[in-house]
This record gives structure tokens, sequence and C-alpha cells, in this order.
């Protein structure tokens, strides 16, 4: 998607719909050109989450990963630490569409999936800030702390 968007950028600016039908623009102008059907999808009709919804459905998903895919294109472009806990929510999400669809279990909220994936993100954060404090307070005190983490293993498995 984001070599056909051009950048990054290009495509956190599309909207869902453009990012929907990307690919198949040929199709597209066809369509609009004869007053036919317009394609309901592009590039993403390649994808797993489409393969695996049943053929009714294939058209709502292919909607819905469009949404997706915009709003993680532009949370990795707009955002300023690079993270990947909003992508993994955002695939939760369209598990759980895929489910729901198919078995009627009801999804959880987006508002809800996003507050989560916040909180989450800064607890990464906080913890990768940690690690390069402990770094940048020395070398030798971060040394010896690892090799006391190895000679209790050992210990461990001399035991067994």
């Amino acid at each position: 998607l984001i070599s056909h968007a051009g950048s990054l950028t290009n495509l956190a600016k599309y909207p869902a719909s453009t990012v929907q039908i990307l690919g198949a623009e040929k199709a597209l102008f066809r369509a609009l050109k004869t007053k036919g059907n317009t394609p309901k999808y592009g590039l993403i009709f390649h994808s797993t989450f489409i393969g695996r919804a049943q053929l009714k459905n294939k058209g709502r998903i292919s909607r819905y990963l469009a949404n997706k895919c915009s709003l993680a294109s532009r949370i990795d472009n707009f955002s300023d630490e690079a993270t990947t806990v909003f992508g993994e929510k955002l695939r939760d999400q369209v598990e759980e569409r895929l489910a729901f669809l198919a078995e009627g279990t009801t999804p959880r909220k987006n508002i809800e999936v996003m507050q989560e994936a916040i909180k989450e993100a800064k607890k990464r954060f906080k913890k990768k800030k940690k690690k390069e404090e402990a770094a940048a307070a020395g070398l030798a005190e971060g040394e010896i702390v690892e090799e006391g983490v190895v000679e209790k293993k050992k210990k461990k498995k001399d035991k067994k």
C-alpha cells in the first residue's frame, strides 16, 4: 500500500475509501465511465483477512480493513515514538470483527481499544526510558547485574 501510494505520508493523507480501492484505479474509472458497479477492493483483496471472510462479508471486511489501515498509517506517520502496540490492537479489532460476522460475538468499541493501546504504549515508553537511563548510569553496574543473573540460572540447572 505504501509503495502504491508513494509514501507513508501520502497514504496517511488518503481517506479509508481511497485506501480500500488503492490498486484498482483502472477498474474504478472504467466503472465510472460505463456507469457500472465500482470495485469493492484493490490491493487489500490479497489480505488474509478478506480471504478468511465469507463471500457475503468480503465487502464489509474490506471496508473495515481499509479503515484500520488508514488509522494505522496515520498513527505511524504522525506519532513521535515508533511502537507496535497500536498495530497489534488494530489487528485484534479486525480479528474480532471477523468473529462477529461469522459467529455474532460482539466486538469491543474502538475507543476502549485505543485507550488500552495508549496505556500500553506509555508503559513500554517508560520501560524503554528506564533501560536507557540505566545504560547511561554506567556499564560496569549493568555487567555486574547480568553476571548475577547468569550465576543464579547455573545454580538452578545444577539442582536439576
